[in-house]
């Protein structure tokens, strides 16, 4: 059986609520409660660590008696286990709900199988009901629970010839006033933007996020990555969060570090030497390119060695979207197979890294759109 017209109109609105609890270590989730008729009963969300699971949110909303033979309709598949919590599988359960419609399965070793229990105790259960939309709406999360890392969205600017700057490293800029912008909202979506010391040096970037000249309420920590020292007066110094330093080229360290402080989105804003070094090392969860119709030639390519030497080995991109930004363009893709990529965040093209942070700047980096 698939979702009827009014589960698929609930778990819109599942997802739509979903946003209204906080971005953090918990996804967002949202649940609605479909009496058998298909009528809304009531809704739920997830309110943050240690509160209500959205299921059982929506739940203590209703009586045993509407409760029994409802539908509910979640954004992740109920847990399974009990933590600050208990198994909402069990809740669901327990009220004698005679359906659950839910868009992802939950990937949790420990939380995950709880459509096997609902179904074990009788319950009919329908599993991807928009899982494309649940899965933007959480795909950091998702990449923490899967890989054990941050979600890592790695974003440039370039030319139609594939030019991250003009032959004397200037860039600013190659892209309009609407493709910056949208860049500043991305930046505040993020809980850390990582740049080279090249990038630093080269522009003096603020890292901040901005909306014309004000600050943005969320701020994203600024990563600096290489071995050369960051002046004292830099601009990312006077960030409103202190900056984090690292002057080793392990990326995937780098990243296992992030995630202990709490951070589950990276935006990776450049230069082109530490993105490729990302996408060499198959630690890229999203790409952000944007196009602008311009034409620069010169050697100050967008992308350096990926670790690319046959067409056979091109990384594969599955674009999800094409955004019109003023008279650019931004591509937002993802890696085909990201299963294919290498699993080491080290190896030569990483280790160019440390080659490019004790290089003259003006030699080894091209400034980079979106970074002042």
């Amino acid at each position: 059986m698939t979702a009827t017209a009014a589960e698929r109109a609930a778990m819109t609105h599942a997802l739509e609520i979903a946003r209204r609890g906080p971005r953090g270590l918990n996804p967002q989730v949202g649940a609605v409660i479909l009496s058998p008729a298909g009528d809304v009963l009531a809704e739920g969300w997830h309110r943050g660590a240690g509160t209500p699971h959205a299921e059982v949110d929506a739940l203590s909303k209703l009586t045993p008696a509407e409760l029994r033979g409802a539908t509910a309709v979640v954004t992740l598949e109920p847990c399974n286990h009990a933590g600050r919590t208990g198994p909402c599988a069990q809740a669901l359960i327990d009220a004698g709900v005679a359906r659950v419609v839910y868009a992802l399965d939950d990937p949790g070793l420990v939380s995950g199988g709880g459509a096997e229990r609902m179904r074990a105790a009788g319950i009919d259960v329908e599993a991807g009901e928009q899982a494309d939309a649940a899965h933007a709406l959480i795909d950091d999360w998702l990449t923490v629970q899967r890989l054990g890392r941050p979600h890592v969205t790695v974003k440039w600017a370039q030319s139609l010839d594939g030019r991250a700057a003009a032959a004397d490293g200037s860039s600013q800029w190659i892209t309009g006033p609407d493709a910056r912008a949208d860049v500043h909202r991305r930046r505040a979506a993020a809980d850390a933007i990582v740049v080279g010391t090249g990038t630093v040096l080269a522009d003096d970037p603020a890292l901040t996020a901005r909306d014309g000249d004000a600050l943005m309420p969320h701020q994203p920590i600024p990563v600096v990555i290489g071995t050369r020292e960051t002046p004292a007066d830099a601009a990312v110094r006077r960030h409103p969060h202190e900056p984090l330093f690292y002057a080793g080229h392990d990326l995937g360290a780098v990243l296992a570090e992030l995630r202990e402080r709490g951070v589950q989105r990276v935006f990776v804003e450049g230069g082109p030497t530490l993105a490729s070094a990302f996408l060499a090392a198959g630690l890229v969860d999203d790409v952000l390119a944007y196009l602008a119709p311009v034409l620069l030639g010169g050697p100050r390519l967008a992308l350096t060695d990926i670790g690319v030497a046959s067409i056979g080995e091109a990384r594969r991109l599955t674009v999800t979207e094409w955004l019109p930004l003023g008279e650019d363009l931004l591509a937002i893709a993802r890696p085909a197979a990201p299963d294919s990529a290498p699993d080491a965040a080290t190896g030569p093209a990483v280790e160019r890294i440390a080659h490019a942070a004790t290089a003259p700047a003006a030699e080894n980096t091209s400034r980079n759109e979106g970074d002042a």
